[in-house]
């Protein structure tokens, strides 16, 4: 049987790992308002896109297949090792899912799934009380959940890069930008000063790791 009967055309398992990924993201970000929704839709086209190509049809590979033999004469195209083009670009030796690359995209994944999980706890919570969420990974970042969202995706980029989820990562990255500025528009409408008491303590994405004195 030849690496590409093996390796790809397998749709059954681009659906089951597209639906543990989303179903998974899904549980921790509960999705209710149009915003949340276009957040987790775009989130949803990047998983299916990547899973697609991963086990699918490697179309990344395919349109770089004359590069890739001139440049790796002795690689397969075909196997599903040279679908983890970063090892294969920079030279990486022996299994790839055993890489640095690869061990450090499950940090990410982790990482951002976890955020995501702390970031919804403490939303619900602050959401059914109608007051402003500043307590947990909210304390450190205004925006977890979008940040969340932000490592899981670069942590998949780390695994199995592909042509068009390369494109749609900085796409996505100003999609989330926009919705945090809309988003905070309305928490400044309903908060009033202590949303821009706490905007101005708090980071909207990265947090600050060493506490400065302000200047007074």
């Amino acid at each position: 049987m030849s690496h590409e009967q093996t390796a790809y055309g397998l749709w059954p398992l681009v659906i089951f790992n597209s639906a543990i990924f989303i179903m998974f993201a899904y549980s921790f970000f509960k999705p209710a308002s149009a915003r949340d929704w276009r957040t987790f839709g775009a989130f949803g086209a990047f998983v299916v896109a990547l899973f697609v190509e991963m086990y699918g049809f490697p179309l990344t590979i395919y349109l770089l297949s004359g590069w890739l033999q001139t440049r790796y004469p002795g690689l397969d195209i075909l196997s599903h090792d040279a679908g983890h083009l970063w090892s294969t670009l920079l030279g990486a030796k022996g299994n790839p899912h055993f890489g640095v690359l690869h061990i450090a995209s499950y940090i990410f994944l982790g990482w951002g799934f976890f955020l995501l999980s702390s970031a919804w706890n403490v939303l619900y919570h602050a959401q059914r009380r109608h007051a402003l969420a500043t307590a947990g990974p909210y304390a450190r970042i205004r925006h977890p959940q979008y940040v969340a969202f932000v490592l899981i995706m670069f942590g998949f980029l780390l695994q199995w890069p592909t042509l068009l989820t390369l494109l749609m990562f900085p796409v996505l990255l100003l999609m989330y930008a926009r919705l945090a500025v809309a988003e905070e528009a309305e928490m400044r409408a309903q908060f009033g000063d202590a949303f821009d008491s706490y905007a101005r303590r708090t980071p909207r994405f990265i947090p600050r790791f060493s506490r400065l004195p302000r200047a007074a």
